[in-house]
C-alpha cells in the first residue's frame, strides 16, 4: 500500500510487473505513471506509461519497492483506488479498481 494520504494502493502483482519491466529495460529508475484521460464518448480512461521524469504537479508513491507517479488532477479521480495487474486468457494489463467510478 502507498504510504500517502491519497489512499491509493498498489497491489503486489502490479509491483512485481513493474519490477519485471524494469529488469527487461535494464532501468531500475523507471516509474509507473497513471494518468486519467478525460472526455470523449467513452468518458474517462486510465492510461499507464513508464518514465523517469517527475513533473512539478506529480505525487510520487512508493509501495513494494516500486514508485508510481500520478499528477494532481488525475489523483482527484483515483483517490481510494487500487492499481493492480491482471493476467487473464484474453490478455494482461494494469487495471484501476476505482470504487468511485460510475462504470467500468
Amino acid at each position: 500500500m502507498f504510504e500517502n494520504s491519497a489512499s491509493v494502493t498498489l497491489s503486489a502483482n502490479a509491483a512485481r510487473r513493474v519490477q519485471v519491466l524494469q529488469k527487461k529495460r535494464q532501468d531500475d529508475d523507471l516509474m509507473l505513471r497513471l494518468c486519467v484521460d478525460g472526455g470523449g464518448c467513452s468518458g474517462y480512461q486510465y492510461k499507464f506509461s513508464f518514465e523517469k521524469n517527475i513533473n512539478d504537479d506529480d505525487q510520487v508513491f512508493e509501495a513494494h519497492g516500486v514508485r508510481c507517479v500520478i499528477d494532481t488532477i488525475s489523483l482527484d479521480f483515483v483517490k481510494g483506488s487500487e492499481i493492480d495487474y491482471i493476467e487473464e486468457l484474453v490478455g494482461a494489463a494494469f487495471q484501476v479498481k476505482n470504487p468511485n467510478a460510475a462504470s467500468g
